[in-house]
C-alpha cells in the first residue's frame, strides 16, 4: 500500500503527520462499505515532555454525515513523548461512501498538569470508486 499523500500540522511544537491508505481488500463497494487505514506520527519538537491523554475525531462522509469519536489515548496507549521523541501508530475507519474526510485533536498533558489540544490535520479519504477527488 502506498499512501495517497501525507498531511501535517504543528501545534505548540507538536507535529502530527497523517498518511491515509485505501484498503481495497477490506472494502466491498457493492455493499457501500469502504475502508481506510491511516498512519499517524506524533513528533515532540518542544522542550517539554508531553503525554497524549485523549483523542477526538470528526469523520465526515461524502454525504455530509458526521461521526464523532472520543476516547482515552490511541490504540489503547497514552504515549509519553520526551523532547525530540515521537510515537507512531496505524488505525482505520470504514465509511458507507467512497470518500470522506477526517480531522480532530489530541489532548496533551505536561508533567506539571497543563493540558492543551493539538490539531490533527484534516485529511481526505479517497477511494478509486468515486467520480473524482472531492477534497
Amino acid at each position: 500500500m502506498t499512501p495517497s499523500r501525507s498531511y501535517a500540522e504543528t501545534t505548540e511544537a507538536i507535529t502530527i503527520i497523517v498518511e491515509p491508505f485505501y484498503l481495497d481488500e477490506q472494502s466491498e463497494p457493492a455493499d457501500s462499505h469502504y475502508v481506510w487505514a491511516y498512519h499517524v506520527r506524533i513528533e515532540n519538537n518542544g522542550a517539554n515532555t508531553v503525554q497524549l491523554m485523549t483523542r477526538h475525531w470528526r469523520i465526515t462522509d461524502s454525504l455530509g454525515n458526521v461521526q464523532e469519536v472520543r476516547g482515552d489515548g490511541v490504540i489503547g496507549e497514552q504515549p509519553v513523548l520526551d523532547p525530540g521523541g515521537s510515537f507512531e501508530y496505524t488505525s482505520g475507519t470504514p465509511l458507507s461512501t467512497p470518500s470522506g474526510i477526517m480531522a480532530g485533536t489530541y489532548q496533551m498533558e505536561t508533567p506539571g498538569g497543563k493540558r492543551f489540544d493539538v490539531i490533527i490535520p484534516a485529511f481526505s479519504l479517497d477511494s478509486p470508486h468515486q467520480g473524482g477527488t472531492l477534497h
